[in-house]
């Protein structure tokens, strides 16, 4: 498992590098070997053999779709990319809920996430086209709707590993809306990424652990 955290950590900083020089070769190249590697992190660490195992690896799955189809520019290939990472987020929401959750927790956690939530939809509001507009409101619910799961996950059973990753999931998309509507520019990637596969990589460890 060791040698596939330390490979996306690689192609993370080599991704990072491509991204800095506009190298669509080099993103091509290291984008999907990053993804590849927190799928083989969960696998490695014997996920199948878990029922959250399970589901945490169809997540990944579906994140590494979205990653690359998050690389072209073109609007169909976003939307996309969206459609899968919400079912991804949707699939991490599945595994939280099978390991448990408070369910107070939960829904406390969905209501302070209301107000985020509402900052973030109006930040973007100017700059988001009207054909997208259904889409990414979507995508924030159930982004929402899967950090609260985590939070009553946690809360439940006591999995900051679990927890961390959620959360630095989360905070990571910031940089990809900010990319993709409201300003593009190497600062998006170069806090993005590391947090985005970060908490990737903890949500695969998370797999493995009791």
């Amino acid at each position: 498992m060791t040698t596939w955290i330390l490979l996306t950590i690689v192609a993370v900083a080599l991704l990072l590098h491509a991204e800095w020089r506009r190298s669509r070769a080099g993103i091509w190249t290291w984008k999907p070997i990053a993804s590849t590697g927190f799928v083989a992190t969960a696998l490695a660490g014997g996920a199948l053999g878990s029922a959250y195992g399970r589901w945490v690896v169809a997540a990944l799955v579906l994140s590494w779709c979205g990653d690359v189809l998050l690389i072209p520019r073109a609007r169909a290939a976003f939307l996309l990319g969206i459609a899968s990472f919400l079912f991804g987020h949707l699939a991490f929401a599945g595994g939280f809920l099978s390991r448990g959750v408070a369910p107070l927790t939960v829904v406390a956690t969905a209501l302070v996430l209301v107000y985020p939530a509402r900052r973030v939809l109006g930040w973007l509001a100017p700059h988001v086209p009207d054909e997208m507009r259904l889409p990414v409101r979507a995508y924030v619910v159930v982004i929402c709707a899967m950090v609260a799961c985590a939070v009553g996950t946690n809360a439940r059973v006591g999995s900051p590993t679990l927890l961390g990753g959620a959360l630095m999931f989360f905070v990571s998309d910031l940089a990809v809306a900010r990319e993709r509507f409201v300003h593009d520019g190497f600062v998006n990637k170069a806090w993005g990424l590391p947090l985005y596969f970060g908490g990737q990589l903890l949500l695969a460890v998370s797999a493995s652990l009791p």
